[in-house]
């Protein structure tokens, strides 16, 4: 399955995660927003994907569960790391309270694995 290309940086190339089905909510959500929230975050891609990192915890964080988020406000994009230099956006919602909602980081580790199986073939 070819998993359309959100930014290929000269550290990571960046993923939108396709379900079973080609399904993307990560792209549906990005391609719904204002030109000035995807700005946001095509900033903070390249920045990741040309840098490799993302200094400020307001904009990239660890979630724990080898789930990551980039975070352009209002909105939040999760995320894993893959080899061969890839990241992989899983789901993106608005942020409404202080912490990930669990429901969330639950779509992005189902997400994570179902990525996992498909690359090793299973």
């Amino acid at each position: 399955m070819q998993y359309p290309i959100a930014y290929a940086g000269e550290e990571f190339t960046i993923e939108w995660y396709l379900d079973l089905k080609g399904h993307s909510q990560a792209l549906e959500y990005f391609l719904a927003q204002s030109l000035d929230r995807q700005r946001k975050l095509l900033h903070l891609l390249k920045l990741m994907g040309d840098h490799g990192k993302i200094f400020n915890k307001t904009k990239f964080m660890n979630e724990g569960d080898e789930i990551y988020a980039f975070k352009p406000q209002p909105d939040r994009y999760l995320c894993f790391f893959y080899q061969g230099k890839k990241i992989i956006i899983t789901n993106a919602f608005m942020k409404k309270t202080q912490k990930l909602p669990i429901n969330e980081k639950e779509k992005a580790l189902k997400a994570h694995k179902n990525y996992i199986n498909i690359m090793n073939g299973c």
